[in-house]
């Protein structure tokens, strides 16, 4: 029995390469001699760096950045095909898990960071930037992460902006001729895995806004704020991006990426999965199995499980998944069979402590019940 494990990340709890090799154990408990490939997977969200350097054996480095609020952080990126090209997830620099529950306000919030990051890429001379933008703290389309880059974003009065989305509503002016010009010397794509655009009730303040703290007043004015950024965005750059799909992704960073750097956006999921070679292991498997932190309606708008699953049934290869939670029906095409493996009425803090553990159980059961 030839099985191939592609988890992405657990959120909070598992790495996509510690998920795998918990599945592993839970596989071979049931199935001792079976052979075993393990192909962590992402989405561009949280784990996109491992996953693709991982699979791409290339290296992983750390820079000081500033965080969502500006406190400084160390930040993970990656570089491969002979460090010719890097890969930065947003998240690293200006993602959601960096703040604790009482200091999320995406009216304040900054990716500054994540320009950074791209700033440290550039500085190494490579000719293509991977990013990934999940799991983002921000709303301010990319405003600070064009900063970073050279970037001046200036009030009515001359003066520059404070940080954040909120600010975006008093936007006057923006100037790029100190936009660092080796922008135009690299390839970018934005790994996204949804298809927001930037603005009105699909887009970025109002469908992920109150992850991030936002009530209903405060999306208004965020929502208000990105449309008076996109009208000056097209005015004195030239980008007309809010209604892009995906340009919503990551708080509007997609929308920022487009205008400021010339990125294209591409599915995370796609991305990540031809950099591992998955269809072509896929096609050698006779199980799939693959996972996620939650499994809900929203896994089938381009999360990993979906794409596994979707791709599993295009080779006839029968798929199960195991997630933390499952959430409601779910219905993905090519997906036989799933387990949550947070028992019933354990808190959520302690089964992410015991991860491993717990995901590797829900794979005995899940496999046990398939093999009957």
């Amino acid at each position: 029995m030839r099985v191939l494990i592609a988890p992405q990340e657990f959120k909070g709890s598992l790495t996509a390469v510690q998920a795998a090799a918990a599945i592993q154990q839970g596989v071979l408990k049931v199935m001792p001699d079976a052979t075993i490939d393990r192909a962590p997977v992402a989405d561009g969200g949280p784990g996109t760096v491992e996953a693709i350097v991982h699979a791409a054996s290339g290296r992983i480095s750390i820079a000081r950045v500033d965080g969502p609020l500006g406190a400084p952080v160390d930040a993970r990126w990656g570089r491969i095909d002979s460090g010719r090209t890097a890969v930065i997830e947003m998240a690293a620099a200006s993602g959601l898990t960096l703040l604790g529950a009482d200091e999320l306000d995406p009216r304040r919030a900054s990716t500054y960071g994540t320009g950074q990051l791209i700033r440290h890429a550039l500085d190494a001379e490579v000719d293509r930037i991977l990013i990934g933008v999940g799991g983002s703290a921000t709303n301010d389309g990319g405003a600070g992460m064009a900063e970073a880059l050279g970037a001046v974003l200036l009030d009515e009065a001359g003066d520059r902006l404070p940080a954040g989305g909120a600010a975006l509503a008093k936007l006057g002016r923006i100037r790029i001729e100190h936009l660092d010009p080796r922008l135009a010397e690299v390839e970018i794509t934005v790994l996204c895995d949804v298809q927001n655009p930037l603005l009105g009730p699909e887009g970025a303040s109002a469908v992920y806004g109150p992850q991030k703290g936002a009530d209903a007043a405060c999306v208004a004015q965020l929502d208000r704020a990105l449309a008076n950024f996109s009208g000056i965005l097209e005015r004195d750059l030239g980008a007309q991006v809010a209604d892009i799909p995906g340009a919503g992704a990551a708080g509007g960073l997609g929308a920022g990426l487009m205008a400021f750097c010339g990125a294209t956006l591409q599915s995370g999921f796609a991305a990540v999965s031809d950099a591992v070679g998955l269809a072509e292991r896929i096609a050698g498997a006779d199980l799939v199995i693959t996972g996620e932190g939650k499994l809900d309606t929203q896994s089938a708008y381009g999360k990993t499980v979906a794409g596994v699953a979707s791709l599993a049934a295009t080779a006839n290869a029968p798929c199960l998944a195991v997630a933390g939670l499952i959430d409601g029906p779910v219905d993905l095409s090519g997906l036989m069979d799933g387990e949550a493996s947070t028992p019933a009425g354990m808190p959520v803090v302690e089964a992410m402590l015991r991860a491993d553990v717990l995901v590797s159980e829900a794979v005995e059961r899940l496999l046990r019940r398939y093999s009957r």
